[in-house]
């Protein structure tokens, strides 16, 4: 009997660690079929911010990877700039278009986007030396 509870317990185990590498194998797919052509992982840019820098800018405004994950998707539908995380990118970028894909694929490709997160990755060498504005 242990070893059957034992057994199932791991297959259980085992089956959610596919099913979350899944979830992540999935929005990096949709990233390369619907976002690539404009977005690139690490800088330098393509015609629109690369992802692991705009990653960066959502754990700074976002404490919880569900509040962030949440922003981006609803963003990612329908795209405004007082919505934006980065209104500059605008500026330079112009405004990037709806994704037309279903909730689920937003979602996805939002998660994809937020574990894309480097935290040794600077903030860039402008004027404030990667510590970023106000920080010391």
């Amino acid at each position: 009997m242990k070893r059957l509870l034992l057994i199932m317990g791991m297959g259980l185990l085992f089956n959610s660690a596919a099913q979350a590498a899944t979830g992540s194998e999935d929005g990096k797919a949709i990233f390369d079929k619907n976002c690539s052509v404009c977005h690139s992982i690490m800088p330098p840019p393509k015609t629109a911010p690369p992802i692991t820098p705009l990653a960066s800018r959502y754990h700074q405004r976002f404490t919880t990877k569900k509040d962030g994950v949440n922003h981006l998707a609803a963003y990612l539908k329908a795209p405004e700039k007082n919505k934006a995380i980065e209104p500059q990118a605008i500026t330079r970028f112009g405004m990037m278009p709806a994704l037309n894909l279903p909730d689920s694929e937003l979602r996805a490709v939002a998660e994809w986007v937020w574990d894309q997160y480097n935290p040794n990755m600077g903030m860039g060498r402008g004027m404030g030396m990667g510590r970023g504005m106000n920080q010391q």
